[in-house]
């Protein structure tokens, strides 16, 4: 059920999560605005206070097409606020068919926006640190958004740049310089980080494991190897500017002045296509919501990054979002995130049976958009909750049911890292049921994975009836 925040915002289903909190969607009750609000716990985290100020301060800088806005943040009762563009694209990797990833005029237009706001947060002197499809949203309109500057630091301070030595970002996607122990500069970091990224698109697939010479995938791309996949999968000329933005080599890594030049990027596809109109409701004005309890925005950015895997030396080591080993430390940390990706359709009002004059009649389905990790059962609600409970047993996953019909699901991903993802069903007017999936921590392409492994053994209950019945006696809401 929906609850008031605060007076006329009521708070909705759940966006993401991650290590430290959560992200909700806030919506308005009279002029039907949508805000991403992203608690964070400080009395349970003590830890990264210092961190989510310093994220605060960097992402409040910000203000580009292809990032997400930050409208505010406010402190209460040891609980951090803060208020964020609502992205009802949801994020790129659902756009990513595993082993297939998406068609190339598709890739080429979201690594233009990707390579704009990487442009623009260079320009101010600021990294990010963990590009990577997770932290990508897609708005109603189709842009990419990048989102999560919680291991973003400063690189240029008064026009001098500094060199970073921290070890951050996730294992796939990560420079390989990174992970040399020496220090490196991150514009270039950050730029290997995008070609993955550009790899995942085309290729639906991600490269290697890791970059280091302990991975025979990279050792093979290194060597000039393009005969495996997913290099085979992917053309001539996207394959030049890859080659060119994953070199080993920083100084000789393309910057992005040369990318814009390179005739992939510039390339007039064919059948480039008319943008598709994406579900939601636009923010057309600045959403007014109260910042921090001094009233003030953090101004002053420190030029070191803060650190959360060591909670007794945080001074000394950052975070790889992959659970592995750097020397004899364990590091992990979760993105938060807004996986809610629609494909062709929102469940309107008129779906819901609602009024669209007024948000205070919608219900908190009046938000949910039709996503690529969702089907309709043609089962009763205990019926399904039985066969998703066979399957999940049946496929070796580790799971628990809290509360009824809301399945926590973890496993390992195919690089043997953790992998935890969320299956929610609900009843429609007792005769079907929505199940809806999403990705609580972990790699998206892998999650899609074990989504199409577990719809393709239900495909027996799934109805084939498009969602155009109404959803106002809908119950057990998405949480």
């Amino acid at each position: 059920m929906s609850t008031e925040f605060v007076e006329g915002w009521e708070m909705l289903h759940t966006l993401g999560e991650g290590a430290f909190g959560e992200v909700k969607l806030l919506l308005n009750k009279v002029s039907g605005d949508a805000v991403a609000m992203k608690i964070v716990d400080l009395v349970k985290n003590a830890n990264v206070t210092t961190s989510i100020k310093k994220e605060i301060a960097i992402h409040k800088k910000l203000n580009h097409p292809h990032i997400i806005k930050v409208y505010g943040n406010r402190k209460e009762q040891g609980v951090e606020y803060i208020f964020l563009e609502y992205a009802s694209g949801g994020e790129l990797f659902d756009r990513i068919e595993p082993d297939i990833g998406m068609k190339p005029q598709d890739a080429q237009k979201y690594f233009r926006h990707l390579i704009s706001g990487v442009e623009y947060l260079h320009s101010l002197g600021i990294v990010h640190r963990d590009i990577k499809p997770e932290n990508l949203l897609l708005d109603e309109h189709d842009n990419l958004k990048i989102t999560d500057f919680g291991m973003a630091t400063i690189f240029r301070m008064n026009g001098k740049d500094r060199m970073l030595d921290k070890q951050c970002g996730t294992l796939p996607y990560v420079a390989p310089e990174v992970l040399s122990g020496k220090q490196y500069h991150g514009e270039p970091a950050d730029i290997w980080s995008c070609g993955v990224v550009l790899v995942a698109m085309l290729g639906g697939e991600l490269p290697w494991d890791s970059p280091t010479n302990h991975c025979e995938d990279y050792v093979s791309w290194k060597e000039c190897g393009i005969t495996k996949q997913p290099w085979c999968k992917i053309e001539n000329l996207a394959l030049s500017i890859l080659r060119r933005i994953l070199n080993h080599s920083p100084p000789r890594r393309y910057k992005v002045s040369e990318i814009k030049q390179h005739q992939w990027f510039t390339k007039q596809f064919k059948d480039q296509g008319t943008p598709v109109k994406l579900p939601g409701t636009p923010l057309k004005k600045k959403i007014k919501l109260n910042r921090d309890s001094t009233g003030r925005e953090e101004a002053i950015l420190a030029c070191s990054q803060p650190v959360h895997c060591d909670r007794t030396n945080q001074n000394h080591c950052d975070e790889l979002q992959d659970r592995t080993s750097i020397g004899k430390k364990q590091v992990g940390l979760c993105s938060f995130s807004q996986p809610t990706n629609p494909e062709h359709m929102l469940l309107t009002s008129q779906c819901l049976g609602t009024q669209t004059q007024s948000g205070s009649n919608q219900t908190p389905l009046h938000r949910l958009v039709k996503r690529m990790t969702r089907c309709i059962m043609n089962t009763d609600f205990d019926k399904t909750r039985k066969e998703l409970e066979r399957l999940l047993d049946l496929f070796g996953y580790t799971w628990r049911e809290c509360p009824q019909g809301t399945f926590t699901i973890s496993c390992k991903d195919i690089r043997k890292m953790d992998l935890t993802f969320k299956a929610n069903a609900m009843s429609l007017n007792g005769v079907s049921v929505l199940l809806d999936f999403r990705l609580s921590h972990g790699c998206g392409i892998d999650f899609k994975r074990h989504f199409l492994k577990i719809r393709g053994k239900l495909k027996p209950f799934i109805s084939e009836v498009p969602m155009t019945w109404s959803l106002a006696d809908a119950t057990n809401t998405i949480p």
